[in-house]
């Protein structure tokens, strides 16, 4: 009895530690995504990088697995 005990907190401590650990090390970076000009339409041909004056950059964050986490994009 005591050894399944031992066994379920050892398999529950690791269970956390991994759930909480993928948290910990997760960067959320911002990533260029498109550019716009001044009124508001993307240049035809242009990268997600802007290059040029008269554009506005604009960015999205995101996580290390390409996706935009709900609530943390401006």
């Amino acid at each position: 009895m005591r050894k399944r005990v031992t066994l379920l907190v050892t398999a529950l401590m690791m269970a956390l530690s991994m759930s909480l650990g993928g948290v910990a090390f997760a960067k959320i970076t911002p990533v260029d995504v498109a550019c716009t000009n001044q009124g508001g339409n993307q240049p035809g041909g242009q990268q997600p990088s802007c290059q040029g004056g008269g554009l506005t950059q604009e960015t999205e964050n995101q996580n290390p697995a390409g996706q935009a986490p709900p609530g943390q994009n401006p």
